[in-house]
C-alpha cells in the first residue's frame, strides 16, 4: 500500500468523525450505546471473517490487531449514529437505507478498497458479503429496540 493510500485510510476514519459535532447530544446520548454496540460485533466478526477467510487484508496495524478498525471506528460507527438519527422507528426507511449504502459500498466501495490495497473478498462473494451486511442491519435495530425498552428511552422523543 503506497504512502497516498495510507493517508486515503487515516482520512477515511477521521472524517466522519467531523460531523459528530453536527449531530447533536440528545442524538449521540440515545444512539451510541446501539453504535458501540455494533462495533463491538463488527469487532468479533472480523475476528471470525479472519479465521474463515472470508476477506483478505494485505496488512495489518500491528500484529493481532484487525486491519478493519479504520472502517469499524471510521464510517461504520459515526455512519450508524446518523442512520439511526433519521430512520430509527421508520424501519421500512431504515432497510431502505442501509440496503442502499451497504450495497453501494459492496459493489463499489470495495472495488476501490481493493484497488489501493486495502482489503479484498477471499471466500464470501460480494452477494454473500450483503447478506452480512442484512444480519447486521437487524442486530443493530434490533439491539436499539431492546436497549430503549430496557433503559425505558421513549421511542418518540424528539431529536
Amino acid at each position: 500500500m503506497k504512502k497516498k493510500d495510507k493517508l486515503l485510510i487515516i482520512l477515511m476514519t477521521i472524517l466522519p468523525w467531523l460531523s459528530i459535532p453536527f449531530i447533536g447530544k440528545k442524538t449521540l446520548k440515545r444512539f451510541l450505546p446501539g453504535s458501540l454496540f455494533m462495533s463491538l460485533y463488527l469487532i468479533a466478526e472480523g475476528r471470525f471473517a479472519e479465521k474463515k477467510k472470508w476477506w483478505w487484508f494485505p496488512y495489518s496495524i500491528k500484529p493481532n490487531v484487525l486491519a478493519e478498525l479504520p472502517l469499524i471506528f471510521g464510517p461504520f460507527l459515526v455512519g450508524a449514529l446518523w442512520i439511526l438519527k433519521y430512520t430509527y422507528g421508520k424501519f421500512n426507511l431504515y432497510l431502505l437505507v442501509n440496503i442502499l449504502i451497504d450495497s453501494f459500498f459492496t459493489y463499489f466501495g470495495l472495488k476501490w478498497l481493493k484497488k489501493i490495497g486495502y482489503v479484498s473478498l477471499a471466500r464470501l462473494t460480494r452477494f454473500q458479503l450483503s447478506i452480512v451486511f442484512l444480519i447486521k442491519t437487524f442486530v443493530l435495530y434490533g439491539f436499539q429496540i431492546v436497549y430503549e425498552k430496557c433503559c425505558h428511552l421513549s421511542k418518540n422523543s424528539s431529536l
